[in-house]
């Protein structure tokens, strides 16, 4: 981003992948080998000598921006025994050519999006639906996250780095933020739905982490930006999660 690199779609019907392809770009020179996955896998791209994972999220600016829809996986910090790592970035909405800057960045670990290890993804289906019972309901999930930019102040028009307190980073780095997740107080295991008044039921269980802190550092390279990051009221960023749920159902 500091040389300028630019963002470079094929056209504009490109809509999904011109920042992921820039983010290869990227991963290629840093020349580790590594092994890019196709349409609707998770991560995104894997390294092979090491368990790194990476998951690409470009968000158009201005735009939606607070929460991204998770089509294949819900987010986590460890998929598979790899270790998972977000990268966000922002680019402009509606660019004047083919060619556009990455306007801010942001990578963090997947457990400060969500701490959950043990949650398998799978897609069930019921079959015998319709009068002729030969119509089959599929259940694929989609989930509604926070972005990094919607759970924090401070990373915007920046280029911020978010790992686990106990991560060690290199000297290039410096802090700019503390960061602490608490658990919620209740944990939803289950969901019903009835086809006959259209309503989503879910089933919770008391979280026995309940309040458990997950701490974070977020860092910037030297000479960046030195503006501080912080974490948002956690009421704002689900009352926002809410209404981007809200829109979908519309």
């Amino acid at each position: 981003m500091r040389a300028n690199k630019l963002i470079r779609r094929e056209s504009r019907q490109d809509k999904e992948f011109h920042f992921q392809n820039w983010f290869k770009t990227r991963l290629d020179e840093t020349r580790f080998n590594f092994e890019a996955g196709g349409r609707n896998t998770y991560p995104d791209f894997r390294l092979v000598a090491s368990i790194d994972g990476f998951e690409v999220k470009g968000l158009a600016y201005p735009g939606r921006e607070a929460n991204y829809d998770c089509n294949s996986q819900v987010p986590s910090g460890s998929h598979n025994g790899r270790a998972i790592f977000y990268i966000f970035g922002r680019y402009p909405a509606e660019p004047d050519g083919d060619s556009y800057p990455v306007l801010d960045l942001v990578i963090c670990h997947g457990d400060f999006l969500n701490a959950d290890h043990d949650y398998v993804h799978k897609n069930k289906s019921v079959k015998g639906f319709g009068s002729y019972g030969d119509i089959m309901i599929r259940d694929r999930k989609m989930y509604v996250a926070p972005t990094p930019f919607g759970l924090t102040t401070g990373t915007a028009h920046n280029q911020t780095l978010i790992l686990p307190a106990d991560f060690r980073v290199d000297s290039r780095f410096h802090a700019v933020g503390n960061l602490v997740r608490r658990e919620a107080d209740k944990l939803i295991v289950g969901y019903s739905f009835d086809l006959q008044t259209n309503t989503l039921k879910p089933e919770s269980v008391a979280n026995p982490a309940a309040g458990k802190e997950h701490k974070f550092v977020a860092y910037r390279l030297k000479g960046s930006a030195a503006g501080k990051v912080a974490m948002r009221p956690p009421r704002d960023v689900v009352a926002e999660v809410a209404e981007a749920a809200e829109e979908d159902e519309k």
